[in-house]
């Protein structure tokens, strides 16, 4: 990659079950968090959180998604598959929100985008150090038993970081729009 231009291009999300050994240690972890704490943030208020999942917490994780699974009335192939998926992963970034509701100068809203900069930094720097990754949420985060197991007082569960190594190349496909698709001229 020969400009962070060209980086940005290329960045793609790749599912868990394309993820291999080994995903980020702490200082690749480290980084990606810097990048994380580089984006747009009205009155610095880190309106967000990161709790890793690795090593033997995998398989608590698949445990717990598999409780959730249940809660949601999924035959148990469909546990079985929810557990593995959440298992699967090298590394998972559990993404917490922490706004403030009553700040007197920095809207809910605005926050928000803070935490969404935060996640889009976090998987271009996991991106440029060579790691594959996906953000990953659906019904699963409005489980009260997942919010129980990750959320702290005031937190939103807002989803999932895969991460791990590239087992296959990246996706040929086209983006979503053309650029003229997305922007325009203001009358």
């Amino acid at each position: 990659m020969n400009t962070p231009l060209q980086l940005l291009l290329s960045r793609h999300s790749l599912g868990a079950k394309h993820l291999v050994e080994p995903g980020p240690d702490d200082a690749a972890l480290d980084r990606m968090t810097q990048a994380a704490l580089h984006a747009p943030d009205h009155g610095e208020l880190v309106p967000y959180r990161f709790a890793v999942v690795r090593g033997a917490a995998r398989e608590r994780l698949g445990e717990a998604f598999a409780a959730a699974a249940r809660r949601a009335g999924k035959d148990e192939a469909g546990v079985a598959m929810d557990a593995e998926r959440a298992a699967r992963p090298p590394v998972t970034v559990v993404v917490l929100a922490r706004l403030d509701l009553g700040h007197p100068q920095v809207p809910a809203h605005e926050q928000w985008i803070a935490v969404g900069g935060a996640i889009t930094n976090f998987l271009n720097a996991a991106h440029a150090l060579g790691f594959g990754g996906k953000m990953l949420s659906g019904a699963k985060v409005r489980d009260a038993g997942l919010q129980a197991a990750f959320c702290g007082p005031g937190e939103t569960l807002v989803g999932w970081i895969a991460l791990g190594t590239p087992a296959r190349a990246p996706s040929t496909r086209a983006a979503k729009a053309e650029p003229r698709q997305v922007w325009g001229t203001w009358p």
